[in-house]
């Protein structure tokens, strides 16, 4: 059993020092860039380090080819969107959860999934969700305002008046 263990830590190592590898050349660092990385760790090379370092540096590097290629963005981007209809359906009184969430949001972008929807149609949702909520307060407001006329003056209501 110990044998099979020490396989499956010498795989998990294998597959983090790829991934080390992989993310410094998406990010097109050099020799020289990478022995720095691993001069701060206080190793040699790439094998030297453990597993918790390399899941250390591994996650650095990552968060730094997300900024690099604007994945970070998308996914404040998704939760706007998500925060966004979630307020609409609220507001409006109706159920709220993510599957419904995601549902609207595929349905109005025509995307069959929630991750493929491009930055413009992300940013065009939250718009448009946005103002749905504007547009519900504001009409509340109107009738409110309206039906308070009616009842305090006992006429009938011109509705273009403020």
């Amino acid at each position: 059993m110990a044998k099979k263990e020490n396989k499956t830590m010498d795989q998990i190592q294998r597959d983090l020092l790829k991934k080390f590898h992989t993310l410094c050349t998406v990010l097109g660092l050099d020799d020289e860039a990478k022995r720095a990385i691993l001069t701060s760790w206080g190793v040699e090379s790439s094998r030297d380090l453990s597993q918790h370092q390399l899941i250390d540096i591994c996650a650095k590097l990552s968060e730094q080819v997300d900024h690099k290629q604007g994945t970070a963005r998308l996914d404040k981007l998704r939760k706007q969107v998500i925060a966004a209809i979630g307020r609409w359906l609220r507001e409006t009184g109706q159920t709220e959860n993510i599957s419904i969430i995601k549902g609207i949001a595929m349905r109005a972008s025509g995307y069959n999934d929630f991750n493929k929807i491009p930055r413009e149609r992300l940013r065009n949702l939250i718009a448009t969700f946005n103002n749905k909520v504007k547009d519900v307060r504001a009409v509340d407001a109107l009738t409110d305002a309206l039906l308070m006329q009616q009842l305090t003056a006992g006429k009938e209501l011109d509705p273009t008046l403020n």
